[in-house]
């Protein structure tokens, strides 16, 4: 599977539990660890943890090796790493804190617009 195609992938099922503000960026210019980090924000512990467990799921079904998962326990900010993409799934006031689009911005990422999901909360760019 193709990067784009994982990145896809990842969004259309953040989407399908509810994610929001969803946004996908082209990192590939600027680190050699990925080429796209994907941020999604949920409405509470119960909801990161859920989004995260459908991204296991997705990729599970999809032969897609989970490379780690980080901070699952708490459920405040989780990061997924699939390799080609990492996911850094969120609760909106630990994403402000971060603002991890602004920091990525700044360095010159490319907001990429994921195909077909649709955008929710200005989700994707």
């Amino acid at each position: 599977m193709s990067p784009v195609e994982l990145r896809d992938l990842i969004v259309a099922s953040l989407d399908d539990r509810k994610g929001r503000s969803i946004l996908a960026l082209d990192v590939t210019k600027l680190t050699d660890v990925t080429d796209y980090m994907v941020l999604a924000s949920g409405t509470s512990a119960r909801h990161v943890r859920a989004l995260v467990d459908s991204l296991r799921e997705t990729a599970r079904r999809c032969a897609v090796h989970v490379l780690g998962i980080e901070g699952e326990s708490t459920g405040t900010w989780v990061l997924v790493d699939l390799g080609d993409v990492v996911v850094h799934v969120m609760q909106a006031d630990t994403r402000a804190f971060y603002d991890l689009e602004r920091l990525w911005s700044e360095a010159g990422a490319a907001r990429d617009e994921a195909s077909d999901a649709p955008e929710r909360d200005g989700a994707l760019a």
